[in-house]
């Protein structure tokens, strides 16, 4: 997902904001949905990337604070998830180098909440 959002510890990107790009993955039984071509076997695309936009939608200092609220949302809105991995990238970040952004990659399972 490419969102853009207010995260930073800079003025300035709390009131400009940022464009990131969102991965997940997501450890789900799918077996079951393998077989029967049925939606309601599997998770909801739609449900999980809903989730990803409300929490980048809360401002934070730290990406690895959103990332950790993001995984925590997705293992609570789907039960029989046993892991997420969550990777966000902040495009452009305030820094002096040229690069392609900078970002974290967050992996939570059950146990870790």
């Amino acid at each position: 997902m490419r969102l853009h959002a207010y995260h930073g510890v800079l003025p300035q990107e709390r009131e400009v904001g940022n464009d990131y790009i969102i991965n997940l993955s997501v450890d789900y039984p799918i077996t079951t949905a393998c077989r029967t071509d049925e939606v309601a076997d599997t998770m909801s695309y739609a449900d999980a990337a809903t989730l990803v936009r409300q929490q980048m939608a809360v401002p934070s200092n730290l990406i690895e604070h959103v990332a950790y609220r993001v995984c925590a949302a997705l293992l609570g809105r789907f039960t029989q998830a046993t892991a997420v991995t969550v990777d966000i990238m902040k495009v452009a970040p305030p820094m002096s180098a040229d690069c392609h952004g900078a970002g974290v990659a967050l992996t939570l399972t059950r146990n870790d909440l």
